[in-house]
């Protein structure tokens, strides 16, 4: 068994065992069913474990909502009977709207279906208040009507061209009619909403041969499929996806998720981040369409859950999201007395961006950081600028997913104990590959026989596509645990527990190990991973521990280890540079800008690799963001509208501009977008001079009988070679220009960040808070940290906004002048504390939280942390200067 921490019990509220219950209280659904997940959902089912739960539950098949086939219908995981599947079920994370194109091909697909039945994490009230949404208050039953509609035109027109090709090849195969069916359905796919019947068929209409739609459903009988298909649309809030018990993001791939949290004025960071101020009208009209979905979301999720909310909200779009939901409470709240009573803290992150940009001491943040993520699915909306990939469209943006890949192929290479010396046979290696990616296309049928497979193990997972495990749970409730347990310590608390994970597990595998006292290194969990993984069986019943091993591994391998190294330090120097003037802290931003050049500069052309922990252009630059919002606490605004004086801003451009001509190779800057080819050029024009400066002069011997005439050509080169210099010249000139225009964009962003860490209301209050805390290093600390220690200690929270539900302004306003009126709850009287950060959070904060949850002595506060998605250093590039931003 794990250690006994894993096996506490989870008293109060838990995440995981909330989704599994809504599960459940939909199984006469799921039974006998063919069931499909949108890329959000199963994202967010990865993290539950809701597989194992829907098979349980009697679905015939779970298939993926964007890639849905027609053969869909022949996989059963469950013994049935032989009869034609009959009731399909769709959860989706997005719009109706945006999921549409996708129901009706399935629909299409199967022509079986009787029962279609969808559920949604997005409200019917949602829907109607979306502004892009094209559907009214009665949602859900409008969309009803128009799949129906849609459904009944494709049918028409898929069996009049199925009709229509009989006529020319009578004996068609059953495999062309389903690759017709299909390709005809996949037509569909450009359609985003459903048309009217007249667009819908009239491509149609004029390739028939003097046969109209019109004449061929007259001919139809009234035993046709789209006659008896019923459609029903349901909510579903459940969709998140809990990284533990008590920790929960939503799916990156979901509407709520993807929704803009501003628009593009003044005060926008990023679509992905809330404005550093906005004014509210009467109407919300000016609500952006995230914070709109997130209320909504949040109001149902109590529903569910059985919470009372009383709100609390701190920075701008929190106190927008505060008013939807306090409208929402009030409009739809039924026996909210009989609920648990919670307090609500929303916390718009742009009050703190130094937190999630910093490099700290969280071992889960650095798997975060080192492990790859599953690419985006195709449901991803797309610009309405293709060419331009740098621009973000104006109803949603791209993040990345939440399922962290964990590489495994090292595990099942030919080399590994566990195929020389373990029970693992040829043909078991070649199914446990197969089954353990879990897709099809891995082995094709050809690779059944002796020859293929032999050729398949001789080259081990070489010919297959890479293996990855997944930091998501897999259904097994202490892998889930585990993860939690990681993200309460530091890194190297958690490397230790590692160990001690492993050691067990080798321990009850009866596999006898050395290992050496001290700090956990990779090559240490690398031992302990392949001694375990010595069988498959060993394999598959540790795979959770072992999966966990193997992303620390990456995480504390070269070279993420020292990269994460030298950025924790120059951001350590920035912090002790705040707190002396500003032209300290430019100066250290500035040097940290030239050391990423220097060895490049003086090593180019030399083919050397880079030493560990040399920062690139890119991390100085996310250096610099962090600089900017430390100043912006620091310091005044200046003249030139940032922290830093005209000069000192000035020096930082030149730097930055002469940095990016100096290392542009395999530079990956979204800001740069448009200027690869000039750069490339003049890196190229670089180097091949620093090649000629360096390579040794070479006397030229003339032969003394040549009778070559080198004085008549001399001027005519002279000439030729200064024009191509003046050329070379103008170019660069242009060249830098056009650079420093492009800092000048990138520089406005860092006002914003500057002037966003200048807003924090209690940012005067630190030594106050410093009496309140037993943590040392407070000044290190984030805000949630911060603010939950106020809390825990009953204090005022400046700034802080508390919304009264209607019956408490009613007692206010009316009963209070009779001595009638309610008192203001305090959020540290709460017994239930639910943080929702608005625009995304680090696992570091969630540590800093615990901590600060315990120094207080709040064992007896439950407390619940929420956010729109999990960030890295990387992601908070990409929202403010990348693909992501408005620049």
């Amino acid at each position: 068994m794990l250690d006994a921490e894993l096996s506490t019990a989870m008293a109060g509220v838990d995440m995981i065992k909330s989704c599994v219950k809504a599960l459940r209280q939909i199984s006469d659904q799921v039974l006998d069913s063919i069931f499909y997940l949108d890329a959000g959902s199963a994202e967010a089912f990865q993290y539950i474990g809701g597989l194992p739960v829907l098979m349980e539950l009697g679905a015939r098949a779970v298939c993926s909502l964007e890639h849905a086939s027609p053969l869909d219908v022949a996989v059963c995981w469950r013994e049935t009977s032989d009869e034609p599947v009959q009731k399909m079920v769709v959860m989706t994370s997005r719009l109706l709207s945006d999921a549409h194109r996708y129901i009706l091909r399935c629909l299409h697909m199967h022509r079986s279906i009787r029962d279609c039945i969808i559920f949604t994490s997005i409200s019917e009230n949602a829907h109607s208040a979306y502004v892009d949404a094209p559907l009214g208050p009665d949602a859900y039953r409008e969309y009803e009507a128009l799949l129906f509609q849609d459904y009944h035109e494709l049918v028409l027109k898929s069996d009049f061209a199925q009709r229509f090709a009989e006529t020319d090849d009578v004996g068609s195969s059953v495999q062309n009619q389903l690759v017709l069916r299909e390709s005809i359905a996949a037509k569909e796919e450009d359609r985003l909403w459903p048309t009217s019947s007249q667009a819908t068929i009239s491509g149609l209409e004029d390739n028939s041969p003097g046969k109209s739609l019109d004449d061929l459903s007259s001919t139809m009988t009234k035993e046709e499929s789209w006659k008896r298909l019923k459609v029903s649309v349901k909510h579903f809030p459940m969709v998140f996806c809990p990284l533990s018990p008590r920790f929960f993001v939503l799916p990156s791939e979901s509407a709520i998720a993807e929704a803009r949290l501003s628009d593009k004025f003044q005060n926008s960071l990023s679509p992905g981040l809330p404005p550093t101020s906005m004014e509210l009208t009467s109407d919300g009209d000016d609500i952006p369409p995230g914070a709109t979905l997130i209320a909504h979301f949040l109001h149902h999720l109590a529903g569910q859950m059985d919470l009372k909310m009383e709100i609390f909200t701190l920075g701008p779009l929190s106190q927008a999201i505060g008013k939807v939901l306090t409208d929402l409470s009030s409009l739809y709240d039924v026996g909210g007395r009989t609920k648990r009573s919670t307090g609500l803290l929303l916390i718009d992150r742009s009050l703190d961006l130094v937190t999630p940009c910093c490099h700290g001491d969280s071992l889960v943040d650095r798997m975060f950081s080192a492990l790859p993520r599953r690419d985006r699915s195709i449901f991803a909306p797309q610009s309405a600028d293709n060419g331009a990939t740098n621009t973000v469209s104006s109803s949603s943006l791209r993040r990345r997913t939440t399922d962290f890949r964990i590489p495994l192929e090292s595990i099942f290479k030919p080399g590994n104990s566990m195929n020389n010396g373990g029970h693992f046979s040829n043909e078991g290696l070649t199914a446990f590959l197969s089954g353990w990616k879990g897709s099809s296309g891995l082995l094709t049928s050809g690779a059944h026989d002796d020859k293929s497979r032999n050729i398949l193990l001789e080259k081990g997972c070489s010919q297959l596509d890479p293996m990855y495990g997944s930091l998501a749970s897999s259904g097994s409730c202490n892998d889930v645990h585990c993860l939690e347990a990681l993200l309460e310590r530091r890194t190297k608390d958690g490397t230790l527990l590692i160990k001690k994970w492993l050691q067990e597990a080798l321990c009850q595998e009866k596999v006898s190990i050395r290992s050496r006292l001290g700090a956990v290194t990779a090559s240490d969990l690398r031992s302990f991973i392949n001694a375990l993984a010595s069988n498959p069986a060993s394999v598959m019943r540790n795979r959770g521990i072992i999966q966990l091993a193997k992303a620390a591994e990456v995480a504390l391998s070269e070279p993420w280890s020292t990269c994460w190294e030298a950025f924790a330090s120059a951001e350590r120097m920035l912090m002790l540079s705040a707190g002396d003037t500003s032209q300290s802290l430019s100066s250290q931003i500035q040097d940290l800008i030239n050391r990423s050049v220097i060895w490049r500069t003086q090593n180019q052309g030399k083919g050397h690799e880079p030493p560990p922990g040399l920062l690139s252009i890119r991390d100085a630059i996310i250096l610099s963001i962090v600089g900017y919002s430390l100043a912006g606490e620091s310091f005044r605004s200046s003249g030139s509208g940032g922290p830093f004086s005209w000069e000192e801003e000035h020096s930082l451009k030149e730097a930055i501009v002469d940095a990016i001509l100096e290392c542009s190779p395999g530079i990956n800057i979204d800001f740069l977008h448009g200027l690869e080819g000039a750069l490339e050029s003049h890196w190229q024009n670089l180097q091949s001079k620093n090649l000629n400066e360096v390579q040794p002069e070479k006397s030229c011997e003339v032969d003394d009988h040549s009778s070559i005439d080198f004085d008549d050509q001399w001027g005519s080169w002279e000439d030729e070679e200064a024009e191509g210099d003046r050329e070379q010249e103008y170019g660069e000139l242009q060249l830098k220009l056009e650079l420093r225009d492009r800092m000048d964009n990138v520089f406005k962003v860092l006002h914003k960040v500057s002037d966003a860490r200048r807003a924090l209301p209690f940012r005067d209050r630190q030594s106050t808070l410093e009496e309140i805390s037993d943590v040392t290093s407070y000044t290190n600390r984030g805000l949630i940290s911060k603010i939950l220690s106020m809390v825990f200690s009953k204090c005022d929270i400046p700034g802080l906004e508390y919304h009264s539900s209607a019956m408490g302004r009613l007692f206010k306003s009316g009963f209070g002048r009779f001595g009638l009126g309610q008192a203001k709850p305090r959020l540290g009287d709460q017994s239930l504390l639910f943080v929702f950060v608005v625009g995304g959070i680090n696992a570091l904060e969630v540590r800093e939280a615990q901590e600060a949850q315990s120094s207080a002595g709040a064992d007896g506060v439950e407390l619940l942390l929420g956010s729109t998605t999990i960030l890295t250093p990387n992601d908070m590039f990409e929202l403010l200067l990348g693909s992501c931003s408005y620049i």
